[in-house]
């Protein structure tokens, strides 16, 4: 974050004898936009180019000539962001969150012009919700959040639609052969794996790859019985208040359906994503449950409940199904002493509405008196059920699953 990215020659910006974010810049022609958010929700139409924003921050008294810290969420694509005229930090690419060091040289007392440079290549462009935006200097936050100005510094010319040439990533064998193949003479105690969002186009697929690279991997390290734990994608994109399909879920399924392989575990993490963020910020939960399965899988601890409830069976009672799992723990909970949510029931047309659900002896009982004759249920079965409840008393989460297959 130290050193600039090169600059756009066509950015006026950059090109005007006074540049954007010099202390002595006198802006003219700037319209209001709001942080966070996407310029494109904003009055600006289709936009891939340069953004610059624009704010005076009022540093109080006492708070001048001291380090801060810039919390500035997360940015679609690149920026570089500037106080005073001196440059702070950049990052050139979107996915990491923007956390900025201000150096005790930097604030001064009264009026600071922070200016921040954005860059986008494709899709929306700006600054995304739901992130954290402030500064803190010693004990006291200032929020950034709010209106702030923009001025368009350069517009990037549509590429033809058409083949966008090769992408060496995603060449067969490019990535292993380049990050895993060497070190395959090395000796492992297992693996560990987080992968399976660009596959979600093709989700059923993925229940006879993630086993094929099982046990390749076992076969290509030399150790026919290395664990292999991996985490099932977490919750992710808009929520559905509807039950719909989804295929993030039968990706979630595919990956489930890979346990049957031995010393497999599985971290559900259904309750560790956000809805607009591919790579989400709570990488702790994921490394915790983690270490869990490795505790009990890859060393042998016996008192260790390392997963959370796993759909085994269903039996059809009447106007009810009972819903039996695995891994229960000590017990079926609802985390938030709320009733069950995110389970929905359906006749034999599979026209899925929402059901009720109550806990009876480490079971679930399913029921929507509109369907006097159920037949199947689901659970979690979205690419975003956020909130849903269901977990053992070790506090992790039960998977995702349909009983409709």
């Amino acid at each position: 974050a130290n050193q600039l990215p090169p600059q756009s020659p066509t950015d006026k910006g950059l090109t005007e004898n006074t540049k954007w974010f010099d202390k002595n810049y006198s802006p003219k022609g700037w319209r209001a936009i709001n942080i966070p958010g996407y310029w494109e929700d904003q009055g600006i139409k289709d936009l891939n180019g340069v953004v610059w924003y624009r704010r005076e921050i009022d540093i109080p008294a006492g708070l001048e000539n001291m380090p801060a810290k810039i919390f500035m969420g997360r940015i679609v694509d690149a920026d570089v962001m500037y106080i005073n005229g001196k440059p702070i930090g950049n990052i050139t690419y979107q996915y990491p969150p923007r956390r900025y060091l201000v150096s005790d040289s930097i604030l001064k007392k009264g009026k600071n012009v922070f200016v921040i440079r954005v860059t986008n290549n494709s899709g929306k462009g700006g600054f995304v919700p739901d992130k954290p935006y402030f500064m803190e200097i010693g004990d006291q936050k200032i929020d950034l959040k709010g209106e702030w100005q923009y001025k368009v510094g350069d517009v990037f010319i549509p590429k033809p639609i058409g083949p966008q040439g090769i992408i060496n990533q995603n060449q067969p064998t490019a990535l292993y052969n380049a990050m895993v193949a060497p070190f395959t003479k090395m000796s492992i105690k297992g693996i560990l794996w987080y992968q399976g969002e660009t596959n979600s186009g093709r989700p059923e697929e993925y229940a006879k790859l993630l086993p094929a690279l099982i046990k390749d991997w076992r076969i290509k390290f030399n150790k026919p019985n290395a664990p292999f734990l991996f985490a099932q994608l977490p919750n992710f994109m808009d929520i559905n208040y509807y039950p719909g399909e989804s295929q993030w879920a039968v990706l979630r399924e595919s990956q489930m359906k890979a346990l049957v392989l031995p010393q497999t575990g599985m971290a559900i993490t259904i309750d560790a994503g956000e809805w607009n963020d591919i790579h989400p910020l709570d990488k702790k939960t994921v490394g915790t449950r983690l270490a869990t399965l490795a505790k009990k899988i890859a060393y042998g601890e016996k008192d260790v409940v390392h997963s959370g409830p796993l759909y085994e069976s269903n039996k059809i009672e009447g106007s009810h199904i009972m819903i039996t799992f695995t891994s229960v723990g000590s017990g079926l909970i609802s985390n938030d002493g709320e009733e069950l949510s995110w389970f929905s029931i359906a006749g034999v047309d599979k026209k899925f509405v929402w059901a009720k659900a109550m806990i009876i002896n480490d079971q679930v009982q399913v029921w929507n008196d509109a369907i006097p004759d159920p037949k199947y249920v689901r659970y979690a079965w979205a690419d975003n059920p956020a909130g849903c409840n269901l977990y053992n008393k070790e506090g992790l989460p039960a998977s995702p699953f349909r009983t409709d297959q």
